[in-house]
């Protein structure tokens, strides 16, 4: 306990003192970033928050380990100075799509291969359990690229992809420490840590307010996506009363903010006859805001939605319901959600365009 309090803790310390530097530097140096008709700031704000994330991470956590057997962390270290260096270079440069999936499929074979962080097991899902080396390593990749791109994607206000990492990274680290995979909960608190300084700056701040970039986001669906892998191979053989049946179902659900956006979008895209990776404004966060009206009530909005989606999992799991039927449940009630505000604004223009 006292370790995972030290990676918190610290970790929140350093986001908090490497911050108003960070700002001083991009001010001096004009690193801001760019206005396009998706962006929902009118302000300039250096897009670096990823860089104190990184650091306030990386520090705490490799203090914070010291002298537990975790041999996994160097390579996922590694994985993360990758996407670090990535992040920047888009954030500053711009990289195009095409460079980034290469790099990203790179790193995570990196992490299958030599850090042993890929799924061996289903639950059960599709009627499977475990699975070959082919199926293995494909699934992995796979997840793991769709979780680190969807994290990216959600970043659009301020405080969302930084509290949805936050309530993920709480709600997976607590419980690996209460079944006692110490080391992934030290992670796990670690990046709750750095995410809840850069909240503070990018969510009240006024002179020190920034973004965290492509930088902060994909570092986030790194880490996170590891933690995803880890929870659900870990529950093979977690202790009870911790072991958590439908692993895969409640792991959808701490995490499915992003991934049913980025399918929903995707697939308005696709309708329209577009390519699925086209900008626009259709993402949850953006109707919300049309409708609320303030970055902070937007986020807080989608993470008591998320709040209730893990509630609703953890309730599936207690009653023992077949994991694929609280797949599909935990599925539909979370593509229900995001469709609301969709419902709504349309509701609304409709009654506008009636009266006028």
């Amino acid at each position: 306990m006292i370790l995972i309090l030290s990676a918190l803790i610290l970790s929140f310390l350093l986001v908090i003192v490497v911050v108003p530097p960070i700002i001083r530097t991009a001010k001096a140096k004009h690193l801001f970033e760019p206005f396009d008709e998706r962006k929902v700031h009118t302000e300039i704000v250096p897009p670096l928050g990823g860089v104190a994330i990184f650091i306030g991470f990386s520090i705490s956590a490799i203090f914070a380990t010291d002298g537990l057997a975790y041999d996994a962390l160097k390579y996922i270290m590694a994985a993360v100075i990758i996407m670090f260096f990535m992040g920047l270079k888009d954030d500053l440069m711009i990289l195009s799509a095409r460079k980034k999936l290469i790099i990203q499929i790179v790193t995570v074979i990196l992490l299958i291969s030599f850090a042993n962080i890929h799924f061996t097991n289903l639950h059960g899902v599709f009627g499977e359990h475990k699975i070959g080396n082919l199926t293995s390593f494909s699934l992995s990749l796979f997840a793991i690229i769709v979780i680190i791109n969807a994290f990216n994607l959600i970043d659009g206000v301020d405080g969302l992809a930084s509290g949805l990492g936050m309530l993920a990274s709480s709600v997976l680290g607590t419980w690996f420490y209460l079944s006692q995979n110490y080391p992934q909960a030290i992670m796990a608190f670690a990046l709750v840590g750095a995410l809840a300084g850069f909240f503070l700056y990018n969510v009240f701040g006024s002179r020190n307010k920034l973004f965290m970039g492509d930088t902060g986001s994909l570092i986030i669906g790194l880490i996170i996506s590891v933690m995803i892998v880890s929870f659900n191979e870990l529950n093979l053989t977690a202790p009870e009363p911790y072991r958590i049946g439908g692993a895969p179902a409640v792991s959808f659900a701490i995490i499915i903010v992003p991934l049913i956006d980025t399918l929903r979008v995707m697939a308005i895209r696709i309708a329209q006859r577009r390519s699925p990776f086209s900008p626009d404004k259709n993402h949850i966060h953006h109707r919300l805001l049309s409708l609320l009206g303030s970055h902070l009530k937007v986020t807080l909005t989608i993470l008591a939605g998320n709040v209730v989606l893990i509630a609703i999992a953890l309730g599936l799991n207690h009653w023992q319901l077949n994991v694929n039927l609280q797949f599909i449940t935990v599925f539909l009630v979370g593509l229900g959600f995001s469709a609301i505000p969709s419902y709504v604004l349309r509701t609304k223009r409709a009654k506008k365009a009636y009266s006028a």
